[in-house]
């Protein structure tokens, strides 16, 4: 079943292509498009988790095909099978991503240049691939990159947190450079997601915590994130580009609730230190 707010048949006709398709904002998001009309491209890595997207989409509308973003061949040869097939792409979701958690004086050389070379050089590779061959030729189209919040930094993510501010400021000057060409691009900073990899792949004791650090008191879901992806490829979304839209539960502005305990009262109003 669709959770869509959108109107049925809103993206008849568009195809779009998630990258990291397998599960999570990836998987959600393909299905989301799918239910609103569009042919859906996904791509991963490994087939088993992409094929299982498709299989869950009613309408046969997704079709997975394997790829590693983070080699220029396999991306060439991913986007001739989907030109040949469909002849253009009117929508890049740049889902694909990773990274690990570990202190900074622990990230090796290796383990730096491994995030860097999935979230960026993949991301451009993608988007620079989807723009030359088919948007630039055909008069535009949308790219839409996750990025993450918040973004004062995150501990124990120094590699991450380089990664994606290089992608979110590689949609802005893209966004300049080929609004010539009609192409919008965005990014979408995703905080806190009740995906299953963060709740099973995570330390217990950081997924426990994390809703207490969110304003609005809870986690996100893909589906959340999907929304605001259609949004941005809908005709709403038309002139919306070279920004970032942060949904995070206004997490990028302040940690926990407010007020805090410390200063609000049993019925949660925040009351004045009495002062002597």
């Amino acid at each position: 079943m669709s959770t869509s707010s959108f109107r049925p048949g809103l993206l008849e006709g568009q195809v779009a292509i998630v990258s990291g398709a397998g599960s999570g904002i990836g998987r959600v998001t393909a299905l989301e498009l799918a239910s609103l009309g569009a042919e859906v491209i996904i791509c991963g890595r490994r087939p088993e988790p992409i094929a299982e997207t498709a299989a869950l989409d009613p309408n046969g509308r997704i079709h997975a095909e394997v790829a590693d973003i983070r080699e220029e061949s396999d991306v060439e040869r991913f986007l001739d099978v989907v030109l040949d097939r469909h002849e253009k792409v009117d929508l890049l979701v740049n889902n694909a991503g990773g990274q690990f958690l570990a202190p900074a004086e622990a990230i090796t050389p290796k383990g730096f240049r491994t995030v860097i070379r999935l979230n960026v050089e993949g991301t451009w590779l993608m988007t620079h691939g989807v723009a030359t061959r088919s948007m630039i030729p055909n008069g535009g189209g949308k790219v839409v990159s996750i990025t993450l919040s918040p973004h004062n930094g995150q501990p124990g993510m120094a590699h991450s947190s380089a990664a994606r501010a290089a992608v979110e400021n590689l949609m802005r000057v893209l966004s300049i450079e080929w609004a010539r060409f009609n192409i919008k691009l965005n990014a979408i900073a995703a905080g806190q997601i009740a995906t299953e990899v963060f709740r099973t792949k995570y330390p217990q004791e950081v997924v426990s915590q994390m809703e207490n650090t969110v304003p609005l008191g809870r986690l996100g879901t893909p589906e959340e994130i999907a929304g605001t992806i259609s949004y941005l490829a809908s005709p709403a979304g038309d002139f919306v580009s070279g920004t970032v839209l942060t949904v995070d539960g206004a997490r990028d502005n302040w940690i926990g609730p407010f007020p805090p305990k410390e200063i609000a009262g049993d019925d949660g109003v925040m009351v004045a230190e009495q002062r002597k």
